[in-house]
């Protein structure tokens, strides 16, 4: 199965890249993964930007797509919770599996209605470290998934 990180932002930060690389590297034997990154539309206008990064977000996915969309008004769930629908959606996508992180303002209705909503948590966190903690998260999945001692429930 192919996971999409479809993320607004810039390439991922120097402190970024060696945790990302680790948690690429762990899951290369679960699944492949690509990145997509968006750049932000602008800062000053905020409703513009909304509209603009969610058009460049819709262009991007497939009709046969699985489309997660990580928003802190999403579903929370478990790491185990979390392995379920992971071992759910591999089993019925046909497409890609796309979790979708948004910009600064994040995405406006014509992406929400269309997506799960997934909540990392009620706080908010820089888009950067949400990378690395989806990654994390997945990995840990995928751990719980296989029997791997990694997650100590």
């Amino acid at each position: 199965m192919t996971i999409t990180i479809l993320a607004v932002g810039k390439q991922h930060e120097p402190h970024i890249v060696e945790a990302v690389r680790l948690y690429e590297s762990r899951l290369q034997r679960f699944c492949k993964l690509e990145w997509i990154l968006l750049p932000h539309a602008g800062n000053n206008d905020a409703a513009h930007a909304k509209k603009a990064e969610s058009e460049a977000i819709l262009n991007k996915l497939r009709p046969d797509d699985i489309v997660v969309l990580l928003d802190e008004r999403g579903q929370q769930m478990t790491s185990p919770q979390l392995a379920e629908k992971v071992n759910e959606w591999q089993t019925t996508v046909r497409g890609r599996l796309v979790f979708i992180i948004g910009g600064a303002f994040g995405v406006d209705e014509t992406v929400r209605t269309s997506v799960v909503a997934w909540s990392l948590s009620k706080l908010v966190f820089p888009h950067q470290l949400v990378r690395v903690m989806l990654l994390e998260q997945l990995y840990r999945a995928y751990a719980i998934l296989n029997g791997l001692p990694y997650h100590h429930s």
